[in-house]
């Protein structure tokens, strides 16, 4: 059987060719049909991503998705193309890649953009947030509590924040904090509900001293918020 293979070396050899020309005509014309799906798709989620993020305090931004041909000879499980997010957050300012212009807090809201746009479609079971919050208050804070809150009811989602607008929305409310003793320091985390979780809000609210003010203050935001 060996010898016939080696004998048959030439006929074998022009016939995976044939085969692979085949498949890579296939592959090309999957290829095409993906990425005029993506260009619409792209399209759709700019807009709407774009539209998120001037709900949670970016009033100039916008986000496209650029779509670029792989390097001859080169091919994915993915297709053709190589995508880029591409991002501006000010105003006349150009499109640029989303990796070397977002800060932090801006990577977290349109992120969360992106998640809430994507709600429908996305697999992605959790979903975790930090700096969410940065350099936003008063109503844009509230948005980002509602939509993360819309957000946990299909997904579980972990945000780590500092304002009380964002605090009122979780479903679970989870108080992290740090003691040092000598040269050593305990992390705690203490899951708060009912009370203890009003005088955390209220806390946010009003700073060290909580007033009564803002313990009503406190007791409101939850109870809007679970509404």
């Amino acid at each position: 059987q060996e010898l016939s293979e080696l004998r048959d070396a030439d006929i074998q050899l022009a016939s995976l060719e044939a085969e692979a020309g085949e498949l890579e005509s296939s592959y090309r014309q999957q290829a095409a049909l993906l990425r005029k799906s993506r260009q619409r798709a792209a399209a759709k989620l700019a807009a709407e991503t774009s539209e998120g993020m001037r709900k949670l305090g970016m009033p100039d931004g916008r986000i496209g998705v650029e779509l670029a041909t792989l390097a001859e000879g080169r091919f994915s499980a993915s297709g053709l193309d190589q995508v880029e997010f591409q991002v501006s957050a000010n105003p006349g300012q150009p499109l640029q890649p989303l990796a070397k212009v977002a800060s932090g807090g801006e990577l977290s809201r349109i992120s969360l953009a992106v998640q809430v746009a994507t709600l429908a479609c996305a697999s992605v079971p959790t979903l975790i947030f930090d700096e969410v919050d940065v350099g936003i208050g008063g109503g844009v804070a509230e948005i980002v509590g509602r939509l993360l809150r819309r957000l946990g009811e299909q997904r579980q989602v972990l945000c780590v924040t500092h304002l009380p607008q964002v605090a009122a929305q979780g479903h679970q409310h989870l108080l992290i904090s740090k003691k040092s003793s000598g040269d050593k320091v305990a992390t705690s985390i203490h899951t708060l509900s009912g009370e203890s979780q009003v005088k955390e809000i209220a806390r946010m609210l009003g700073g060290i001293d909580i007033t009564s003010s803002s313990l009503t203050h406190a007791r409101e935001m939850i109870a809007l918020s679970q509404s």
